[in-house]
């Protein structure tokens, strides 16, 4: 009997493939992407509300993109920076610095979030001539032995590893607890942590997401962002904001430090940045950066020339699109359907998100508890309905809503009623 093209990718997944790499949710076996959905080698097509876990902003396979990487092609396959020079990489670095937050200008560019992150800490470093790092319980900055030091999102992520980064975590923002309690917590451990265990003077950097990402979908006061800012300035110590799952239009702002307006010293995007080709960037001022001098940090791959035409293309799309405004205007439709759903799903708890980043809790309606159980089943009929979400939270307990951000008033809607038809059938099991 002969496989089908379904049955044959799995199988040489699961024969080729570390489970590490392999065994994800939902684990689809897709033949190809456009724009807003998969086509799965079932013949089925699935609405994508993942965007590859927050990548393709501008769309599976945006046309432009397309082209930018096809022409990009024509002239250079691989530029290692400084060996060679090219004008994809200083061309993406300028429109860059137009969209940045504050005096931000100046850019390493690596292959993906971890290595953001990675070079984000080494600058704060080098620069600064001090070792410790603060970070806050329930991020997430990548999987690399550095970014994995500084990440609380979840223990087994660290299981026998435990990397000696010398970072001491605070806890993030509590959404149950209001500003002032939050900004109280966040001085009173602050002062603990600086009296008992390091002082300010040994701290390079305090690192911290925006939202918080894979540990839940968090959305913080900003007042609560800004007493951090304060606290930075105050001690001389760098601030580094984690844009990987947040940048690139994501919240409805180009970053989400400018939806809070605050402003970090370094900040570390990818994902969203070349619209699923792998690229990554370390950002800062050009005064901070111009402290780290050649063979403190370098790089083979980074910034590779076809990766940086995706990066132009994706800055264009998102500006001639209107794109950005977009996920603020759709974001808030979808956050109001998904309020009106809850009047008929007590499964559904809290809703919370900026823009197309969105966090939807499964609870027990019975205890109000977090339903991490539930929601892998709530996952698994929703894509049997045709509609693909993705999972976070440190019981797993929130779905991640996060479609491209050209997805339209229609699609949400086609998406949450295959949604609300998953709950239906989950609550009545």
């Amino acid at each position: 009997m002969a496989i089908n093209a379904e049955e044959s990718l799995k199988k040489r997944m699961s024969d080729r493939l570390a489970p590490s790499m392999a065994k994800d949710h939902p684990n689809l076996p897709v033949i190809k992407e456009e724009g807003c959905y998969y086509y799965g080698a079932d013949g089925n097509t699935y609405l994508d509300f993942t965007s590859g876990i927050a990548v393709t902003n501008t769309g599976h396979r945006h046309p432009k993109i397309v082209e930018a990487i096809k022409n990009g092609a024509d002239l250079l396959t691989h530029g290692p920076s400084g060996v060679i020079m090219y004008d994809s990489i200083l061309t993406l670095a300028d429109k860059l610095a137009e969209v940045m937050p504050g005096e931000i200008d100046c850019f390493f560019f690596g292959n993906s979030g971890t290595e953001a992150i990675e070079g984000a800490l080494k600058l704060a470093k080098f620069v600064t001539e001090r070792t410790a790092v603060v970070s806050f319980t329930g991020g997430f900055h990548g999987r690399t032995f550095g970014a994995m030091g500084v990440s609380t999102s979840k223990s087994k992520y660290r299981k026998h590893m435990q990397p000696n980064m010398n970072a001491f975590q605070l806890p993030y923002a509590d959404p149950e607890l209001t500003e002032e309690e939050n900004i109280d917590n966040l001085d009173k451990h602050l002062d603990n942590l600086f009296a008992h265990q390091v002082t300010p003077e040994e701290v390079a950097c305090m690192i911290v997401e925006p939202i918080l990402g894979e540990g839940g979908y968090i959305v913080p006061p900003a007042a609560w962002l800004k007493r951090i800012r304060e606290h930075c300035y105050k001690h001389d110590i760098l601030l580094i904001f984690d844009e990987v799952q947040t940048g690139f239009g994501r919240t409805g702002h180009w970053f989400a430090s400018q939806a809070f307006d605050v402003t970090p010293d370094i900040l570390a995007a990818a994902k969203g940045i070349a619209s699923g080709m792998p690229l990554g960037v370390t950002a800062a001022s050009k005064e901070l950066m111009q402290k780290w001098p050649l063979g403190a940090h370098a790089t083979t791959f980074g910034g590779n020339p076809i990766a940086c035409e995706a990066g132009i293309a994706t800055i264009d799309v998102l500006m001639e699109e209107n794109l950005i405004h977009n996920a603020q205007e759709m974001g808030d439709y979808a956050v109001s359907r998904l309020e009106k759903m809850k009047e008929d799903h007590p499964t559904l708890g809290t809703i919370r998100g900026i823009g197309l980043m969105i966090g939807i809790e499964i609870i027990n309606p019975e205890t109000g508890e977090a339903d991490g159980g539930g929601l892998m089943e709530v996952l698994d009929l929703a894509l049997e309905e045709g509609v693909l979400f993705y999972f976070c939270g440190n019981k797993t307990e929130v779905m991640r809503m996060i479609p491209p951000l050209i997805v339209t008033k229609e699609q949400i809607d086609e998406g949450l009623e295959k949604l609300d038809k998953a709950l239906d059938r989950f609550e009545n099991s």
